[in-house]
C-alpha cells in the first residue's frame, strides 16, 4: 500500500531538506508547490496575483499526485499544510486512492527559520522569494496541529 507523506511546517522550518531526503528514503515521488509557481510564475510573483496562482497549483499539484498513489508509489506532499483544512483535505485524498497517510511536523527557533529564509532569499536558485514582512504577516495564517492529528516531530535545529 503506497503511502502519502504530509509534510507541515512554517516557512524556513527545512521542510524541502527533509522532504528530499524522504522521498529518496521511500523511493517516492516530491511535490512542492513552490517549485512549481517559480517554474510557472517566477522567484516574485505580483501579490495580487498570488492567490489565484498558487490555487492553481493545487490543483494541479492535487490532480497529478493522486495519480502517482494510484500507481502505487508513494508521495512526499511538501506543502507545508499550513491550515487543518488542507491536512483533513490530503488525508481524504489519499485515503480515496487507497494509501496510508503520516504527516510529519517540522519544527525549529523562529529565529532559526528567519535565518534559512533570508539565506535562501540570496541565492534562490529556483525558491520563491519571501520578504522579512512577508515572513512575519503569514504567521497568522500558520495553524499548528491539533491533538487529534498524529504526527511525527522532526526537529531541524538539531
Amino acid at each position: 500500500m503506497p503511502t502519502v507523506h504530509l509534510i507541515h511546517g512554517y516557512i524556513g522550518a527545512g521542510k524541502t531538506t527533509f522532504a528530499k531526503k524522504l522521498a529518496e528514503e521511500v523511493d517516492g515521488v516530491r511535490f512542492n508547490p513552490d517549485e512549481w509557481m517559480v517554474r510557472l510564475y517566477g522567484e516574485d510573483p505580483p501579490a495580487d496575483q498570488f492567490a489565484e496562482r498558487l490555487e492553481r497549483v493545487f490543483a494541479l499539484l492535487d490532480e497529478q499526485w493522486v495519480r502517482v498513489v494510484r500507481c502505487g508509489v508513494d508521495v512526499v506532499l511538501d506543502c507545508g499544510f499550513w491550515t487543518r483544512a488542507s491536512r483533513d483535505a490530503a488525508r481524504q485524498r489519499a485515503s480515496a486512492a487507497g494509501a496510508a497517510c503520516r504527516l510529519y511536523a517540522l519544527q525549529c527557533a523562529e529565529s532559526t527559520a528567519r535565518a534559512r529564509c533570508q539565506r535562501r532569499n540570496a541565492d534562490l536558485r529556483g525558491s520563491l522569494y519571501i520578504a522579512d514582512n512577508t515572513f512575519d504577516v503569514l504567521k497568522s495564517r500558520f495553524e499548528p496541529l491539533e491533538p487529534d492529528e498524529p504526527h511525527v516531530v522532526i526537529d531541524t535545529d538539531v
